[in-house]
C-alpha cells in the first residue's frame, strides 16, 4: 500500500554573515550550506498496518511524512502510495490519504466547526449523503455534537483535536498520517484519541503511520515500530523484537513471608556457581533483581528465589519502552 524507496531529502540554507556591513553583503554574495534532514530511507506498510514512526526531534519524522503526503518532493528516492507517485499525481492520491498534523489546524479558526465540514466537503466534492454518513459516524466516535457549532478558536485542545481527526476521515481515506496527535493532551484526551485510534485499524481496517514522542501511544497503538534517527533509519519491526534487541533486564520483584537467607552465590554438585542475575536492591522481607531474559528464565530464576525462604509474592516488569528509545537515540 506504502513503499517508500532510498528517500532523501536535502535543503539548503543560508549561512549568516558576521561583520559590519555583512546584510549588505549578503545581498550580492550569498553562499548556503546543505542540512540532510532524510537520507536514504526505505521501508514498506502493508494494508490495515498501525505503524509507529518515532525518533527525537530533529530526526526526520514531519520530513518523511510531509514526502508521503507530496508537500515535499525527495531530493532523490520514490514514494508510491497505492503504486503512484503523491508529487507526480497529487490530487489523486490524496484523496486516499488523511492528515492531521498536532500542532497544526486544519479547520477555520473563526467559523463554527460544522461550517469547516462542510467546506471541506466541497473540496473534496463529497456527496451530501454520504457526507452526512461519514459525519454522522464521526460524531458518534468522537463526541463531537457539543461543540458542532462552537467556533474552533473557542475549542479546548482535546476538542479541537477530536474535531481534526473527523475532518481528515470526512473523505473516507483508507490511509491516515499523525504527526504529534496527542501532544499537549491530558490523560482522558489521549485515552479518548487512543480509542477512536484503534477502533479506525481494528473495526474500519484502515492504514495509520503514526509519529509521537508519547511512548504510551506506541506500546497501547502499534503493532510495528520504526525509529529514525539522524535522518537514517535505526530500526524496523516489532516492540518486543526491539526489546530483544536492546538487551534490557527484566525486573523481579520478590516479598517474603518472614526472614529470607540470601547468599553472595549458590552451590551445585560442590563447586561454587554464579547467581544467573544481580540483585539491585534489599529491603526487609523483599527482593529487587535484575536478569537478563535471553540468558536466563523467569521459572530458573524463582527456583533459586524459593531456596531462600518461603516465597509470599512476585511481580515481573519488562524493561520501560522509553529507556530502551533512549539506549537507540
Amino acid at each position: 500500500m506504502i513503499e517508500v524507496r532510498d528517500i532523501r531529502k536535502t535543503f539548503r540554507i543560508p549561512v549568516v554573515k558576521e561583520g559590519a556591513f555583512s546584510g549588505v553583503r549578503s545581498l550580492f554574495s550569498r553562499e548556503y550550506r546543505e542540512k540532510t534532514a532524510v537520507q536514504d530511507i526505505s521501508f514498506r506498510i502493508r494494508k490495515g498496518d498501525f505503524v509507529g514512526y518515532i525518533g527525537p526531534n530533529g530526526a526526520g519524522k514531519s520530513t518523511t511524512i510531509k514526502m508521503l503526503t507530496g508537500i515535499l518532493h525527495p531530493t532523490s528516492g520514490e514514494v508510491l502510495i497505492h503504486g503512484q507517485s503523491p508529487q507526480k499525481n497529487r490530487r489523486h492520491v490524496v484523496r486516499n490519504l488523511g492528515v492531521v498534523f498536532g500542532q497544526r489546524c486544519q479547520l477555520w479558526w473563526d467559523l463554527p466547526v460544522k461550517d469547516s465540514y462542510d467546506i471541506l466537503a466541497a473540496m473534496y466534492r463529497i456527496e451530501p449523503e454520504f457526507k452526512e454518513r461519514q459525519l454522522g459516524m464521526m460524531r458518534e466516535l468522537l463526541g463531537l455534537d457539543e461543540f458542532m457549532a462552537t467556533p474552533v478558536r473557542k475549542l479546548s485542545l482535546g476538542q479541537r483535536m477530536r474535531a481534526d481527526l473527523a475532518a481528515s476521515m470526512l473523505h473516507n481515506p483508507d490511509i491516515l498520517f499523525l504527526d504529534e496527535p496527542t501532544i499537549g493532551l491530558d490523560v482522558i484526551a489521549k485515552k479518548n484519541i487512543r480509542g477512536f485510534l484503534k477502533s479506525l485499524n481494528k473495526d474500519f481496517g484502515k492504514t495509520i503511520l503514526l509519529t509521537t514522542h508519547d511512548m504510551d501511544d506506541i506500546e497501547q497503538l502499534c503493532e510495528r515500530v520504526m525509529v529514525i534517527n539522524h535522518g537514517a533509519l535505526a530500526y524496523d519491526g516489532s516492540i518486543p523484537e526491539l526489546r530483544e534487541r536492546i538487551g534490557l533486564p527484566s525486573v523481579i520483584r520478590v516479598t517474603y513471608r518472614g526472614a529470607m537467607q540470601v547468599p553472595s552465590d549458590i552451590t551445585a554438585n560442590g563447586d561454587m556457581v554464579r547467581l544467573p542475575f544481580t540483585i539491585e536492591e534489599q529491603n526487609g522481607d523483599s527482593l529487587t533483581i535484575h536478569c537478563n531474559r535471553r540468558e536466563t528464565t523467569a521459572m530458573d530464576v524463582l527456583r533459586i528465589l524459593n531456596q531462600w525462604g518461603d516465597v509470599d509474592d512476585v511481580h515481573m516488569e519488562e524493561p520501560d519502552f522509553e529507556e530502551i528509545i533512549h539506549r537507540i537515540y
